[in-house]
């Protein structure tokens, strides 16, 4: 009897001991989780072959150079590989931005001029300096995202304009075309497009800022509307490298906006829009459709007719519904024209993390390995209550800057954006990667040589991966959710 509890009192001590083993040294009494050991990149030693510049989701690091020695080596590993290959070619970029909404230059223009040039200078300078924006969209007249609704010829109810003599650039655009002028002085091989959210409410059906469609009558008032704009805002020092007809012509439910059809834009561009460019001599593209990658039979309907097909540069997309794939699909069946992503917003209900992924592997690396010329975020700026915007817009699109007088919060658009146009001029040219399980890549090679991959971990646990190039690797790492930008 005495051995059995002696022999029961040492086990007792022994799991007492354990328990106690394991308690936190907080003296809270909880039980410290079991240290899951990531895998560890073998010490580096030598020259630095690569840059790396890396955001986390969770904030930590934004945008930021690394120190890591990353040297180009033969010794055989078993990580999985990364192969860019310059010999496979695609698409040249056009450049990486933002969406430039009245509302966002106003805010930018209420900026001190110091501020405001540090700012213009950091998106919109050189790549050593800034983060390198080097495409832009703006609105025809007003977006959701302007203060108020407008258009360049508004009439009283009841009254018409086809002579278009009441066209007036100027009067509501007070601060788009001034901060565009200062943003061209300090890039001016900067590319725009321009696309309206509605037309004239005189030329529509239901005399209204939202929906409503363009009456066939006027046609070619509007087309001339359209020159009209070109025409002045060169005047004005500002070149349109393209425009869309209508943003999201299915979407009725937007102020201001306007229903488009297929058929109704492809007989827009065919027998008025296109005509009216060429006679003019403006050489601006026509990019159609604009909205979502769940119809695209919308693009495929226009490029299908010839006579619409011959004044169309391309097509242009959004990712509110669809699929980034469908780029491809549209690619594929029209190689001779070009595709564009052109908007897509972070919300203000969304978190930094979950934004960073998504859009980094849909918008940037998803847009480019599905022949987009072009990956732009959608919203410059806004202040802190989501505005300016219309009656009816957006109430919850959250710009890549928040602006609050003279106070400028970097947003997860900024950073999105960034870690491609910072680093892929345009000009450049998206060669060969693959993607590999949790690694969603794309990879450049710039008008200077560099070869630049763009990589997102899109898993829950940290990866170390090789990139391999012409025969060697760099072994490197990325941490769950993480971006990384290299560079060599």
């Amino acid at each position: 009897m005495k051995v059995k509890k002696i022999t029961f009192l040492f086990f007792y001590c022994t799991i007492i001991f354990f328990i106690s083993c394991s308690k936190s040294s907080t003296g809270t009494g909880s039980v410290t989780p079991p240290v899951v050991v990531p895998p560890v990149t073998p010490p580096v030693t030598g020259t630095n072959d690569v840059e790396f510049w890396l955001t986390k989701g969770d904030q930590s690091v934004l945008l930021k150079k690394q120190a890591d020695i990353l040297s180009f080596i033969t010794t055989v590993n078993s990580y999985t590989n990364i192969e860019v290959d310059t010999t496979q070619t695609m698409q040249t970029v056009d450049g990486f931005g933002y969406t430039l909404t009245g509302g966002s230059a106003m805010l930018i223009n209420g900026l001190n001029s110091a501020d405001k040039a540090g700012l213009l200078n950091e998106l919109f300078g050189s790549a050593e300096t800034s983060i390198g924006v080097s495409y832009l969209r703006i609105s025809i007249g007003a977006s959701d995202l302007s203060a108020t609704t407008f258009t360049y010829d508004d009439m009283v109810a009841g009254l018409t304009d086809t002579t278009l003599t009441n066209f007036n650039l100027l009067a509501n655009d007070v601060d788009l075309i001034p901060l565009l002028k200062q943003i061209i002085a300090i890039n001016p091989n900067i590319k725009i497009v321009a696309t309206p959210w509605s037309a004239p409410v005189w030329m529509k059906d239901n005399n209204s800022f939202t929906a409503g469609s363009l009456q066939p009558k006027y046609y070619n008032v509007y087309a001339q509307y359209f020159v009209k704009y070109l025409q002045q805002m060169k005047a004005q020092g500002i070149t349109i490298d393209a425009i869309t007809p209508q943003n999201e012509p299915l979407n009725a439910n937007n102020t201001p906006s306007m229903v488009v059809t297929a058929v109704q834009e492809a007989d827009f561009v065919r027998g008025s829009l296109g005509p009216a460019l060429k006679a003019a001599n403006l050489t601006t593209k026509i990019i159609v459709w604009d909205h979502n990658c769940d119809v695209p039979q919308y693009p495929t309907t226009i490029l299908n007719d010839a006579g619409a097909a011959a004044f169309v540069d391309g097509a242009a997309f959004h990712l509110y519904a669809g699929n980034i794939s469908a780029l491809s699909a549209v690619h594929f069946s029209f190689p001779n024209k070009n595709i564009y992503f052109t908007e897509q917003y972070t919300a203000s209900t969304g978190d930094f993390a979950g934004d960073l992924k998504w859009h980094l592997k849909n918008v940037v690396i998803g847009s480019m390995r599905n022949w987009s010329r072009n990956a732009l975020e959608w919203n410059l700026a806004n202040d802190a209550a989501f505005s300016p915007h219309t009656n009816g817009g957006c109430s919850t699109c959250k710009g890549a800057l928040t602006i609050n007088g003279s106070s400028i919060q970097r947003n997860v658009g900024y950073y999105i954006i960034a870690h491609a146009s910072k680093f892929v001029p345009a000009g450049s040219v998206r060669i060969g990667s693959n993607v590999s399980g949790d690694l969603q890549t794309v990879a450049f090679k710039t008008p200077s040589g560099k070869k630049i991959l763009i990589a997102e971990n899109d898993g829950g646990n940290g990866s170390v991966f090789n990139i391999k190039f012409n025969g060697k690797w760099v072994i490197a790492s990325l941490p769950a959710g993480g971006v990384g930008t290299y560079i060599w």
